[in-house]
């Protein structure tokens, strides 16, 4: 299959371009969108809002989740809030400050034209989500309230409480129940997707299995919407759940979907750290704690000793023994500097010998002061069922001593390569949300993912995907098609080979093992000697896993572990994959910090104060594109294709928060 790259970016002004794209795009009239039908997978905020809005407009939709209801699906655990440009605050938010800050957020490595439509397209979600009743957190008069996020000097997030993906998915959930109830979408949960059917070329199906029987099964339609998140569970230890997988976009690259930007993953700065080798994931805590809690360490080293022993409460620890290291480095953003920015200034005091966990790998976030200023009450309704998860989780009351945070894996910037209408290069194939690259270029800002799934799924597909359904006749494929009884074979014989190995080692424990190599090498740092390192490891992993695994029951029932030695397989070919795309991108961006590519104190921008040294160091003349990768099989090289980034607005310039 040739590899077509055409973004189908519209031509004229930045802020026009959507508005252009849709008078011109095709339309289906109402009788004949009753006659297309179309497959999603996924529930979460993106999937589920395709599904209730593409139902609402007349199609036949199938919606597909691995969950036991849409309502467990992951964007459930987002927190902290959803950006939009409505500038309630009247602070100088605009359309364009969101799209110009998402710009420079992401590190200049994000499409201007998706962008601009996503931070147009926020203002609209708020009031789709007020009218579904979202309960959003309000002011005293009754208007809605809005906070500051990392990486924004304005406060455009919404939220309620610690708990805004929950309720967002709540509201979604209700408009896709009233399509199931209509008769519009057919719900299959529990019922994971395996493998892309292709016909002609063109996504016209799934194979899926019952993950409660275990039956496989093919499912056509007349185009197919992935919107399955992101693939942070690679590193094994992150804040996703741990049914979080790559499978079904992987599957996709397999069948010749390109996978944009795969090293370009976000570490969360306000996490839960790492306690022992027991864990099997992490814990988030929102970003948006850092509006009142000050991150800090010990300026000496013997201080931090005595606290990692608990031979010093850290309220006892004089102000002018505080090091209050994003305050004193990033003065104008502060404790709001951007996550991947906060990260590394987490990591590189703790690499001092400063970090006050017990294995050294832990900052304070302390509300001392805000509790002083604001009052306990306020925190507390602010921010009420967050502290309360940190206690159960820590043992410790963090109104009364700071919290312990440390970086960890959260979101992926990276996904399937799509164009303005969201579909791949695969005909047919469309994928939204997370599990796409489109918006966030190298590092997401904060609020911002919740913001992107449903943009997506509410206002952007239900706009684009007539301009591939109306070239198509509806109906035309059926499941009788031969690729589907071949492509369901090769998904019968996968899963016999997994079940038939007999080995002695558990999938999880392969995972782990993945995970470790991959966070010590493409992880908060990444090196050309690391990643070559990593290259000759993965293989060999993958090598003994499938001669040595474990998987036992059969197929034809529930099987958690075959489940899971499924994904696994699956993080086995694509990390590697992970590893070429941070090899070849020889360049800091974003949550991509190689550390050859670093400012020192020799450079002229350095000493112009233009930036300060140890931050990343961008190579626009050489890597201002995306990077978009097709799979050769396991053992081969994965051979690249690039899309140059051409900004016509914004200048791409050194990325300061200072």
């Amino acid at each position: 299959m040739s590899i077509v790259l055409d973004s189908k970016i519209p031509s004229g002004p930045l802020d026009q371009k959507w508005s252009k794209h849709k008078m011109d795009s095709r339309l289906i009239n109402p009788a004949n969108k009753r006659k297309y039908s179309i497959i999603v997978v996924g529930s979460g905020l993106a999937g589920g809002a395709s599904a209730a809005t593409l139902s609402e407009l007349g199609y036949q939709v199938k919606c597909f989740c691995y969950q036991d209801s849409p309502r467990r699906a992951h964007s459930i655990a987002a927190q902290g809030g959803i950006n939009a440009a409505k500038n309630y605050r009247n602070d100088g938010d605009s359309v364009f400050r969101l799209f110009y800050d998402t710009i420079k957020g992401g590190d200049f490595r994000a499409r201007e034209a998706n962008v601009h439509r996503l931070a147009e397209v926020s203002t609209h979600i708020i009031d789709q989500c007020v009218a579904q009743g979202v309960p959003f957190a309000r002011e005293y008069g009754g208007l809605l309230d809005n906070r500051s996020f990392g990486g924004a000097q304005v406060s455009r997030t919404f939220y309620a409480r610690g708990q805004t993906g929950q309720q967002l998915l709540i509201g979604c959930y209700q408009a896709l129940s009233k399509e199931i109830q209509r008769g519009g979408v057919k719900m299959f949960p529990r019922t994971e997707m395996l493998d892309l059917v292709l016909v002609g070329g063109h996504a016209k199906g799934i194979v899926v299995r019952d993950l409660n029987t275990g039956a496989i099964s093919t499912h056509a339609a007349d185009a197919v919407i992935l919107a399955t998140g992101g693939y942070g569970n690679v590193f094994f230890l992150s804040t996703n759940a741990m049914g979080c997988n790559v499978t079904a976009a992987w599957r996709a690259a397999k069948r010749g979907a390109l996978f944009a930007n795969p090293c370009f993953t976000q570490i969360h700065p306000t996490c839960i750290p790492v306690s022992g080798e027991y864990q099997s994931k992490l814990t988030l805590m929102s970003e948006s704690l850092r509006n009142d809690g000050r991150i800090w360490v010990p300026k000496s080293r013997e201080t931090a000793e005595k606290l990692r022993a608990k031979r010093m409460n850290p309220n006892d620890v004089p102000e002018d023994d505080r090091d209050y290291y994003l305050e004193r480095k990033y003065p104008s953003f502060g404790n709001l500097s951007p996550r991947d920015i906060s990260s590394r200034a987490a990591k590189e005091v703790c690499d001092d010998g400063r970090g006050v966990a017990p294995t050294g790998l832990g900052v304070y976030l302390d509300f001392r002061d805000a509790i002083q200023r604001l009052g306990e009450d306020v925190i507390r309704a602010r921010y009420g069922n967050l502290f309360q998860m940190y206690e159960k989780i820590a043992g410790e009351n963090p109104y009364q001593v700071p919290m312990m945070i440390y970086p960890a894996v959260h979101y992926t910037m990276g996904g399937l390569w799509v164009d303005y209408n969201l579909m791949s290069n695969i005909p047919g194939l469309h994928v939204l949300g997370e599990a796409n690259f489109s918006d966030h270029g190298a590092n997401r800002l904060g609020a911002s993912a919740l913001m992107q799934g449903l943009a997506d799924g509410y206002f952007v597909i239900p706009a684009t995907i007539a301009n591939y359904l109306a070239t198509q006749k509806p109906g035309a494929v059926t499941t009788s098609a031969p690729e589907f009884r071949q492509t369901e074979q090769e998904t019968r014989e996968r899963v016999a080979k997994l079940l038939s190995i007999g080995g002695k080692r558990t999938a999880d424990s392969f995972h782990r093992d993945l995970g470790k190599i991959i966070w010590d090498e493409c992880g908060m740092a990444r090196s050309k000697e690391g990643l070559t390192r990593a290259l000759q490891v993965i293989p060999e992993i993958r090598e003994e896993f499938w001669s040595n695994v474990c998987v036992p029951g059969s197929g034809e029932q529930a099987n958690m572990e075959l489940e899971k030695a499924g994904r696994v397989a699956d993080f086995l070919e694509f990390g590697e994959v992970m590893c070429h795309d941070a090899l070849d991108r020889e360049e800091s961006c974003g949550g991509h910090f190689r550390t050859e590519h670093q400012f020192t104190e020799a450079d002229p921008e350095v000493r112009e104060g233009k930036t300060q040294a140890g931050e990343a160091k961008r190579h626009d003349d050489r890597f201002s594109y995306v990077s978009c990768w097709e799979y050769k099989g396991p053992g081969q090289a994965p051979v690249l294709h690039k899309e140059p980034l051409e900004y016509e607005t914004v200048k791409a310039s050194i990325r300061s928060y200072a």
